[in-house]
């Protein structure tokens, strides 16, 4: 059975620092896209940080420059490091694991494991 867990949501001032991490049990997403989505009532889900299997990755530009996104194949991992964190980033963070090769890594429906999602609020 497949499981990804996210970990360190909580809650920091504008300008702070969080660090998630995604373990993977359960399935190799070595070879694959894997990716940090949020949700938000206002905005729905969004596609944030990816990273391909060799370990390119790519933001959007709203976080491009305060996110970085990495992953530890080896360990099964996913991390996201968020610095400078704003009140537009409050929201629920969920990391992602594609099965197949895809062609819109930003897109949610292209992932078909998820995590159950950890809170992230900012306040200013």
């Amino acid at each position: 059975q497949v499981h990804l867990v996210e970990s360190g949501g909580g809650s920091v001032q504008s300008g702070g620092s969080l660090r998630l991490s995604c373990a993977v049990s359960g399935y190799t997403a070595s070879g694959y896209y894997m990716g940090w989505f949020r949700y938000t009532p206002a905005k729905g889900r969004e596609g944030i940080a990816v990273v391909d299997g060799d370990g390119t990755a790519t933001y959007v530009d709203s976080v491009k420059g305060r996110f970085t996104i990495s992953r530890d194949n080896a360990k099964n991992t996913l991390d996201l490091q968020m610095n400078n964190l704003k009140p537009e980033d409050t929201a629920t963070y969920s990391c992602a694991a594609a099965r197949k090769q895809i062609s819109m890594p930003f897109s949610p429906y292209e992932y078909y494991h998820w995590g159950q999602g950890t809170q992230v609020t900012v306040s200013s």
